[in-house]
């Protein structure tokens, strides 16, 4: 088997020294026309191909994109509808443009944050922060990151004062429109199963739910409102309390699928079936959404074109020198399916 060649080789074969070879692959400095054109058919000759991560590390570049995802116990990340979908889209994206994706998971909820040093060490050319809290700790390393003029951006998390770069989805309307959709079925009454309000998106749900009560005239009632953590268990874990309202409350929203089907499958055995006793929507028409008995209904959010969009506006600020202020919202759509149709 050939022996691959070496920098060392096509030095030889051109008559120059390494660091020559070494500068017209990473075009460093001016060099003479006729000394890269030796260098060029040289290593031509020696099927010479350069090590691509030690150009780039010449250029301070990585060509790798930092995916940030966060700690959350127990929990397989990429196999929940949400991250997958969001990863797919943002990798996709990367891999058309020729950008590596490099994923980084936060090991502790209280490790101190510094995305900066990430482009230092020279990981990164940009990072896409997923799952970010609004907290001081998060406050502080993305007001570092953002006065630094670094490529980055957030998805599916707004600062409501602060100028950070973001791709979000509507989700105030997302919620709206599942709230509407239940009182102009006539539920009075309906019970909210939401996120953390650490969370933007989980703010902008109950914003939404709050007006399309105000805009039917029913007041908003407190003790209606529930928060889980987004996951299955919490879900399930919120049924015990929330049966006890159903007798009243025919209707429920859920914040995500995931928490809607934990619910469902506790006021199941509690004796309570959805699409028949009560009506329920959950959010992010996730595939399971489609297989539960009975199919739920839930808010189509494009989870994948948003990725693709940050991996793209990234890329840009990084290609283009652009650092202009990414704040978009994508449109979401209301799914209806069994779990909200029949119920009386």
């Amino acid at each position: 088997m050939n022996k691959l060649a070496s920098r060392k080789d096509v030095a030889r074969l051109a008559g120059v020294s390494e660091a020559t070879v070494s500068r017209v692959f990473n075009n460093i400095s001016p060099l003479r026309e006729q000394t890269k054109q030796k260098v060029l058919q040289a290593a031509k000759e020696l099927n010479y191909h350069p090590n691509v991560i030690a150009q780039n590390f010449a250029k301070g570049k990585s060509n790798n994109i930092g995916v940030i995802v966060p700690y959350l116990p127990k929990v397989n990340l990429l196999s929940t509808h949400y991250f997958s979908e969001l990863v797919s889209g943002i990798g996709a994206r990367l891999g058309e443009l020729g950008y590596g994706l490099l994923l980084i998971f936060h090991q502790t909820p209280d490790e101190r944050k510094d995305y900066v040093q990430l482009f230092h060490s020279q990981r990164v050319d940009g990072c896409i922060i997923l799952g970010a809290r609004h907290n001081q700790n998060e406050l502080k390393a993305l007001e570092k990151l953002h006065q630094l003029k670094l490529p980055y951006c957030l998805i599916n998390q707004t600062f409501s004062k602060q100028p950070f770069h973001f791709i979000d989805a509507d989700h105030l309307d997302g919620s709206y429109q599942a709230t509407m959709s239940l009182l102009e079925k006539g539920f009075q009454q309906i019970l909210f199963l939401n996120g953390p309000l650490e969370f933007s998106n989980s703010l902008d749900r109950l914003q939404g739910y709050k007006k399309a009560l105000s805009q039917k005239g029913i007041l908003f009632n407190e003790k209606l409102i529930f928060e889980g953590n987004y996951s299955r268990k919490s879900g399930y874990k919120a049924a015990d309390q929330i049966s006890s309202l159903l007798a009243k409350s025919k209707a429920i929203i859920s914040a995500n699928d995931r928490m809607a089907i934990g619910l469902m499958q506790r006021l199941n055995e509690l004796g309570f079936y959805a699409g028949k006793d009560y009506a329920i929507i959950g959010y992010d028409n996730s595939e399971i959404a489609k297989m539960t008995t009975p199919s739920l209904s839930s808010v189509n959010v494009p989870l994948y074109e948003m990725g693709q969009l940050a991996a793209e506006k990234v890329l840009q600020s990084i290609t283009h020198d652009i650092n202009e202020q990414i704040m978009i919202k994508l449109p979401v759509s209301l799914i209806e399916r069994e779990s909200s149709l029949h119920v009386h």
